[in-house]
């Protein structure tokens, strides 16, 4: 684990950036096959969840609705996060294809209305990520706060781009270790899981 420091957040902060710039050249018809293979993989790897969280893309993530989709067809009930509060974990809110969406402050779609749902998988989006299962995201912290309190933990999965593989994100000690990686190119356990 890396000490906090400042060194160390402004070097994961530029390589935020960088990394999201990275995965905004890919074009429309790149990403869209790209985020097809995700759900396959996706699909090929995992059971289907009880409850899946999922996160709506934005700034050019992985698309992986498709895979919802499927596992609603087959049962599962489908949740969207929401931020309650500055430094306080996700909540997850029921999602349909018929749920009223409105941008949060990020700027993110969240359903205004539905059940509240705990999740047994959690897909997250991965702006960077390393083969020990850390990802890097926006940097506020909220999936870390998350998963470290939700009880029981549920299946962790990031899904992202090959391009963003790094050879390590320099975790902190508040960083939270993923249970899987999939990316168009496989899934994948992190080493020493």
């Amino acid at each position: 684990m890396t000490e906090l420091n400042e060194d160390n957040t402004a070097w994961r902060r530029a390589l935020r950036r960088e990394l999201v710039a990275q995965r905004a050249t890919l074009d429309a018809a790149a990403h869209a096959a790209l985020s097809a293979a995700i759900v396959t993989r996706l699909r090929a790897a995992l059971p289907r969840p009880q409850v899946v969280a999922f996160c709506w893309p934005i700034k050019h993530e992985p698309d992986v609705r498709a895979a919802v989709d499927a596992w609603v067809a087959e049962g599962a009930k489908a949740a969207l996060p929401v931020v309650v509060g500055a430094d306080q974990p996700l909540a997850f809110r029921e999602w349909t294809a018929a749920s009223s969406l409105q941008p949060d402050r990020y700027g993110i779609p969240t359903p205004m209305d539905g059940d509240w749902l705990q999740p047994d998988l959690i897909l997250l989006p991965l702006n960077g990520f390393d083969a020990a299962g850390y990802r890097m995201g926006y940097g506020g912290g909220y999936f870390d706060r998350t998963l470290a309190a939700l009880a029981p933990r549920p299946l962790a999965v990031g899904v992202g781009f090959e391009i963003n593989r790094l050879p390590t994100i320099r975790p902190e000690p508040h960083d939270q270790r993923l249970d899987w990686i999939v990316t168009e190119q496989g899934a994948f356990r992190p080493t020493g899981v």
